[in-house]
């Protein structure tokens, strides 16, 4: 059972967003409640990070958490073109030489539990295998969760303020109905872990690899953990990742081999998990906000995995939120307007990543010849890249990459 009956803050999920979210509340002195479905740690996909995490990881006091567990580094990025040209890669420390220039390829059980213990010391009440059964949604808060907990039991929870971030169960959005798909994005995903996978190895820095096939129809993830396995993942249209028949691993295989590159690094590998699958997954919600409600994380809205966003994404909203939860906290003022201070600046910088999302499933578009015909561009995308999208003139790049992208559709189609 879990002691006290109400709470200032009560946060559904102990991912990365929902565990900084709590841990900053719970800092500032508000009684925290942070509820998990599952028992921690437990597995989650997510490995790839993107630099600008950095700022969240020294907000939260935990970079020593992670340079002690030893995690791959992730130094940059490399995109390999359908017709498997490796390009040069974008090796971020050549472009901004700060410790935060490079970050981490992580296995989320560990990452995750860094987080929630993490929380757990910053004074929040924690606890895992707790399932949400309804939500009763107020008016105005206090609003009220009837939870099971681990011993079965099952008792009435009462918050001033919830934060939904339970991933893309999206509780909340769910039940008020404010989700919307991205009709261009309708993907899906299969994955599994792979020993004796090709590494970069000696003094060539590690970085995640996005590989096109050949076709163009889907793309592969490739992301170098810290245990010797390697994560890849395939990624394309529902239609044509789930709807061809056959059994995820042979729609998995049949694309590795339509891919070279993927082919050659996984010739000696073994598959050492089950194929994992998840479908439709990038959306957005109407608003995130309500009168003593917040979604942070993938609750909220998420995007493609194309440039491993979604950590950096969680991170960034769990903060912002937290910072405007205790503001509406201490003024009492638990206002849809107050609590939700700083959605506008995070959907704006969202909107940078979906742009570039949308340039890299135009079949014509290609990052090196667009970089060879605009190379001024190269650290504005490279920032794009890092996860720089809340400060400076991030959309700039967009000024000559829109109309060159439509220059190569035309001229594909004619």
């Amino acid at each position: 059972m879990i002691a006290m009956r109400n709470y200032d803050c009560l946060v559904i999920g102990a991912g990365p967003a929902g565990s900084s979210t709590a841990a900053l509340v719970a800092e500032q002195g508000y009684n925290t409640l942070l509820l998990e479905r599952d028992k921690m740690p437990r597995f989650h996909v997510g490995e790839s990070l993107m630099p600008e995490t950095f700022w969240a990881f020294e907000r939260l006091g935990v970079l020593h958490e992670l340079e002690r567990i030893g995690f791959t580094r992730k130094n940059g990025v490399q995109f390999v073109t359908s017709d498997d040209k490796e390009t040069k890669p974008f090796i971020f420390s050549e472009f901004d030489d700060h410790e935060s220039s490079t970050t981490w390829h992580v296995q989320r059980s560990e990452f995750d539990q860094m987080l929630f213990d993490t929380a757990y010391n910053r004074g929040v009440t924690v606890a895992d295998e707790t399932r949400v059964l309804d939500i009763e949604i107020r008016k105005n808060s206090p609003h009220k969760l009837t939870v099971k907990t681990a011993d079965g039991k099952e008792q009435d929870i009462v918050a001033k303020v919830i934060v939904d971030a339970s991933g893309q169960q999206a509780m909340i959005a769910n039940r008020l109905k404010l989700k919307e798909n991205y009709p261009d994005l309708r993907k899906s995903a299969i994955w599994s872990y792979f020993e004796n996978a090709e590494r970069n190895g000696g003094s060539n820095p590690e970085v995640t690899c996005i590989l096109h096939t050949k076709s163009k129809d889907a793309w592969f993830w490739y992301i170098p953990l810290s245990d010797g396995s390697v994560s890849v993942g395939l990624v394309g249209d529902n239609e044509f990742v789930l709807k061809r028949g056959g059994t995820p691993e042979e729609t998995f295989m049949a694309e590795v081999n339509n891919c070279p590159g993927v082919k050659r690094r996984l010739q000696n590998a073994t598959a050492t998990t089950r194929y994992h699958v998840a479908k439709e997954f990038s959306y957005s919600t109407k608003q995130q906000t309500g009168n003593g409600w917040v979604l942070v994380g993938d609750a909220g809205g998420f995007i493609d995995p194309i440039y491993s966003s979604g950590v950096f994404l969680a991170l960034k909203s769990g903060v912002m939120a937290a910072e405007s939860i205790c503001s509406a906290l201490a003024s009492n003022d638990l206002s849809a307007e107050r609590l939700g201070a700083w959605v506008p600046e995070y959907r704006q910088g969202m909107k940078w990543i979906l742009k570039l999302v949308r340039a890299f499933y135009s079949k014509p578009f290609s990052f090196g010849e667009f970089i060879r015909e605009y190379p001024q561009h190269r650290q504005n995308l490279t920032d794009l890249l890092v996860g720089k999208v809340f400060t400076g003139n991030p959309g700039k790049i967009f000024d000559d990459m829109d109309p060159w992208i439509e220059k190569m559709e035309s001229q594909a189609v004619s």
